[in-house]
């Protein structure tokens, strides 16, 4: 897969870049500019973190902006002055949408029941608030739709996030009016097998790219990183895009421009 940057600029809707990782920020924007990635949402997962996303943004307004939320690995922690604290960064223009938050029954990091509390919390703040929401499920899909159901006609738009999940999910998020986004899992011929048979049942105008960086290096990255710098960042969003457009069979540059389309749209940008 080619790695050349390409002609049309792209949008990542979810890094995080408040990782520890990435202590060289400078650099990989700069990197990310080459690659024609010119606008990056940097995900909040919880109240601290989500101010230092804020914070960042700021830095760098126009090229970067951020979400506010408690990621349900985190939700055992979530209480009223943490939902104040959400609910007071979520007054900044910058800050674009609630989240990230859902469900998380894969790992199990927080009880079940904290987790859905947390997430009901959250999406009451997006009631509120009249801003995206920015969420994730995994191995939670019946309780995720049927607490999702209940605000649905109440909440604006609403973006599921680095999806890798069923079929059925797929089609219960597309029927609820939900984006799909979709990270590097798709250029993984093995474990992204069945992603890359549903990408092509996602429409154009619902379809939404990102890196999830750190996280998710898309395999074939050429030069391949040496073992101590596997590190996802912004620069690799090409190769979902490429690898996206392969199997939906779609022009690569009618594909990013749309996406790039559809998250201005999705943010308010």
């Amino acid at each position: 897969m080619s790695r050349e940057p390409l002609p049309i600029s792209l949008f990542d809707i979810g890094a995080n870049l408040t990782h520890a990782s990435f202590t060289d920020l400078d650099a990989i924007l700069a990197r990310a500019a080459e690659h024609g990635v010119d606008g990056i949402v940097v995900t909040g997962t919880q109240l601290a973190q989500a101010h230092d996303a804020l914070a960042l943004a700021r830095r760098h307004r126009g090229r970067l902006w951020s979400t506010a939320g408690v990621h349900p690995h985190h939700a055992k922690d979530y209480d009223d002055n943490i939902d104040a604290g959400l609910r007071a960064l979520l007054k900044d223009d910058v800050v674009v949408a609630v989240g990230e938050c859902g469900l998380d029954y894969n790992r199990d990091f927080s009880p079940r029941d904290q987790q859905r509390s947390a997430f009901e919390r959250q999406l009451q703040i997006a009631v509120d608030v009249k801003k995206p929401l920015f969420l994730h499920e995994r191995d939670a899909a019946d309780d995720f739709a049927a607490i999702l159901k209940n605000v649905r006609d109440s909440v604006g738009d609403v973006v599921v996030h680095c999806f890798t999940g069923s079929r059925d999910a797929l089609f219960a998020w597309l029927d609820l009016g939900c984006m799909i986004g979709i990270t590097g899992w798709v250029c993984d011929e093995r474990r992204g097998q069945l992603l890359r048979e549903l990408v092509k049942e996602i429409p154009l105008d619902r379809l939404l790219i990102e890196t999830d960086a750190p996280y998710l290096l898309p395999h074939g990255v050429r030069p391949k990183p040496s073992p101590d710098q596997r590190r996802n960042e912004p620069m690799y969003l090409p190769y979902v895009v490429r690898a996206i457009a392969e199997q939906r069979g779609d022009d690569v540059e009618v594909l990013a421009a749309a996406t790039t389309a559809n998250a201005r749209r999705f943010f308010r940008l």
